[in-house]
């Protein structure tokens, strides 16, 4: 089992800048899943407790020189800590700052097994090796040990069922105008009711025995399932709007926890140019898919993607 590339200055401002303190607003822990092709960070796919979010890279987009070797079809994944491989490769980038950026300075990353200080047992770690002008640096960050064939089959399955997507989704550009709404929402209820429609209508609320709130964002953009917004819908209330489409089996209705919410909305660390968000068939679960584009384009960059999929706690649906 052999792992070990260098990571481009496109990758370690991926990474350091913007995916990991995304990442780690998600969760602490995480798999890191490394392919032939791509490398994936993963919450909550095999244990099912929270909001699962996944961030898919080619390794064209952080590696070059990447090189993998396993009995598993050349497939490595195990658990660590974001906290540490954020702190390692920051310290990593500024020894590797001290000459200037000249070309010799490059970034390596690397599995490697170690015997710890006052152990007799050798350990896993993910690696960086780093040299600068004056010094050198060996930054070890300590991981699980790598998943069984088995254990790699399981998260691939789960990875291959979190991509179905909803048959609707709604785009929203102003994450940071969705987020303060939240964080005020937050102080309301335990519970957020989310709701979307095919003719573009996101309507958010919470209820409690003394206030109902709520805030709908209307005219989105839909990809996938869409039909004509109703005659008499814009003289109609946001709750009647949305009750009278879910009646018509034009809308889903599902509760989730606003804490797992708010969470999701950590990912504009990230620096996405808007998300979609959609209900799973059956509302089995919220989907929210980040969408990043080619700097200075309106293309969307195929080489990363990011999206979330938050539990229900309670369904309505038509």
């Amino acid at each position: 089992m052999k792992f070990k590339a260098f990571l481009t200055d496109n990758g370690v401002n991926l990474l350091e800048k913007r995916f990991l303190p995304a990442l780690d607003k998600m969760g602490r822990i995480c798999h890191l899943y490394l392919t032939r092709d791509h490398a994936i960070f993963l919450h909550n796919l095999l244990n099912g407790d929270g909001v699962q979010s996944i961030a898919q890279f080619r390794k064209e987009s952080l590696f070059e020189d990447y090189r993998i070797s396993s009995q598993n079809e050349d497939r490595i994944a195990f658990t660590i800590d974001l906290g540490l491989l954020h702190r390692a490769l920051r310290s990593s980038v500024s020894i590797c700052g001290e000459g200037g950026g000249t070309t010799g300075d490059r970034l390596q990353i690397k599995l490697v097994k170690k015997l710890p200080p006052h152990s007799r047992q050798p350990m896993p770690f993910l690696t960086f090796e780093s040299k600068g002008y004056k010094s050198a640096v060996i930054q070890d960050v300590p991981i699980s040990k790598p998943l069984s064939k088995a254990d790699i089959i399981e998260l691939q399955t789960a990875l291959d069922t979190a991509q179905d997507l909803p048959q609707t989704l709604v785009q929203v550009h102003d994450l940071l105008q969705l987020q303060s709404f939240v964080d005020r929402l937050k102080h309301v209820g335990d519970l957020l009711n989310v709701s979307i429609t095919q003719y573009g209508d996101l309507h958010l609320q919470v209820s409690t025995t003394l206030i109902t709130i709520g805030a709908e964002f209307r005219k989105l953009r839909v990809l996938g399932v869409q039909v004509e917004v109703p005659d008499g819908d814009r003289v109609m209330s946001a709750q009647s709007r949305t009750e009278s489409a879910i009646q018509r089996e034009e809308a889903m209705s599902v509760k989730v926890s606003m804490k797992h919410f708010a969470k999701s909305l950590h990912c504009h660390f990230a620096k996405p140019d808007c998300a979609f968000y959609g209900i799973a068939a059956q509302g089995s679960c919220l989907t929210v898919i980040f969408q990043f584009f080619v700097p200075g384009t309106r293309q969307t960059d195929k080489s990363i993607s990011l999206h979330c999929r938050l539990p229900v706690l309670d369904t309505e649906s038509s």
